[in-house]
This record gives structure tokens, C-alpha cells and sequence, in this order.
């Protein structure tokens, strides 16, 4: 299969890798909701799960990660390896990812330990796990993994939406479509901000109405790449739209 083939198939798949590791991870442990709750309800809920928990957050996080190869792939795909623009998005992109990766590993190496301590701890003991988890929580939750992931990750998508409208790469509904999804994925981070800011602004659907939009158009863009080229698009050498050959975007 040529490079553009994979390409698409790993976007169509890294979004649905996630999807089946997340739907059972709601399932098992209340995620995300959960995500805001008092540091001894999620500690507890954290213990009681045991090693499965522990093996679902490790499968969640490299299902996301997985991403990461699709995205890295994608200026090469367009035919577009030299374009400036793409390859900083690229590193805006996978830089996110990274971060993003930090924030669900934690519940891997960091938090079943503070779970068990919690759990067989007096009352003074679960005082310092639960300022311990909280301190945790927010720097590599809240700062690492849902600040600046998912912000690195929609300043990708801008970007590439951005590129495909001008170079008219693939159809034009998908650069639409992921300044669409981008937007309404930003407005999560009214949820994310609350968490310092009390009394911030937030719209409690925006985590799931915009990670699911989001999502959804990773896996379209894959099946645009999959899908044979468009007539309105003058390709040049090498699979590039001609008069662009050079041109200078977790």
C-alpha cells in the first residue's frame, strides 16, 4: 500500500482504536465524569478497580497515541513533505499528542499507588494522598493533559484545515469541517479552566459534543485520503498540486 493509503487508514483507525478503549473505561470507572470528582470518591473508585482499570487506562492512552503515527505521515500523504507551514503544524500536532499521553499514562504509574496508600491509610494518611492526588491531577490532568494536549491538537487541525482549503488538497468540506470540529473542541476548555478559575464559564456537553466532532473528523480526513483524488485538483509531480511543489500543519 502506498504512504497515503496507510495514512488513511490509521486516521480511520486511531479514532476508533480510542473510541472502543474510552466507551469501556465509561463503563468501568465513569470517565470523564469522574475526572471531577473529590479526590477520596476517585481514589477509592480507583483502588476497586485493580489491575483491569490499570490495564484499560494503558490501553486508552496508546489507542490516543496511536494518533500520533498518522500525523507525523500526513504532509508526506499530501504530498506536501516540504511545506514549512505542515511541518511545524506537524510538531505543534505531535508535541500535543505527547503531552496528552503524560496525562493518561498517570493513571498507570502514578495513581494506583496513590489509590492503594489512600485506601489503607488512617485518616491523617488519606489527608496527604488526597493533597498528593490533587496536586497531581491538575498538573499532569488538567495543565498537561487537557490544557495543553488537547490546545497543541486543535492548533494542528486549524492549521491543516487551514492548508487543505487553500491547497485544495482533498475536498473542501474537510478543512470546513475541522475549523468546525476545532471550535466546538476549544469550548472544552471552559471545563478545564474552571478547575482554577472558579465560576469560569462552562458548557458541561463541550467535552463530549467536541471530542466526538473531533474524532469524527480525524476519521473523515482518513477517508478522504482513501477515497480517490478529486478531478478539481491539478496534481503535479509526486502526487502535489501543481504550482505548490514547494510551498512554504496532537
Amino acid at each position: 500500500m502506498d504512504l497515503r493509503r496507510v495514512t488513511g487508514l490509521l486516521l480511520v483507525g486511531a479514532p476508533l482504536a480510542f473510541a472502543a478503549a474510552t466507551t469501556v473505561l465509561s463503563a468501568s470507572f465513569g470517565w470523564p465524569d469522574i475526572l471531577r470528582e473529590p479526590a477520596a470518591v476517585v481514589l477509592a473508585a480507583a483502588d476497586a478497580g485493580g489491575p483491569t482499570l490499570v490495564w484499560t487506562w494503558f490501553a486508552t492512552a496508546w489507542a490516543y497515541a496511536l494518533l500520533g503515527v498518522p500525523l507525523l505521515l500526513l504532509p508526506a500523504a499530501l504530498g506536501r513533505r516540504d511545506d514549512a507551514v505542515l511541518r511545524a503544524a506537524t510538531t505543534v500536532g505531535a508535541a500535543g499528542v505527547l503531552l496528552s499521553l503524560v496525562g493518561f499514562l498517570r493513571w498507570v504509574f502514578v495513581v494506583p499507588p496513590l489509590a492503594h496508600t489512600w485506601t489503607t491509610g488512617d485518616a491523617t494518611v488519606r489527608a496527604a494522598t488526597e493533597a498528593a492526588w490533587t496536586a497531581q491531577h491538575q498538573f499532569g490532568g488538567a495543565l498537561l493533559g487537557e490544557h495543553l494536549g488537547q490546545v497543541l491538537a486543535i492548533a494542528w487541525s486549524v492549521a491543516i484545515s487551514v492548508v487543505l482549503l487553500r491547497g485544495r488538497l482533498l475536498p473542501a468540506w474537510t478543512g470546513w469541517a475541522g475549523l468546525g470540529a476545532s471550535a466546538l473542541y476549544l469550548l472544552n476548555q471552559g471545563d478545564v479552566l474552571a478547575t482554577a478559575v472558579p465560576g469560569f464559564p462552562v458548557w458541561d456537553a463541550a467535552g463530549f459534543v467536541g471530542s466526538t466532532a473531533w474524532g469524527v473528523w480525524i476519521a473523515a480526513l482518513g477517508v478522504a485520503l482513501l477515497l480517490p483524488r478529486g478531478k478539481g485538483v491539478d496534481l503535479g509531480v509526486a502526487g502535489q498540486p501543481a504550482g505548490t511543489r514547494l510551498a512554504t500543519g496532537n
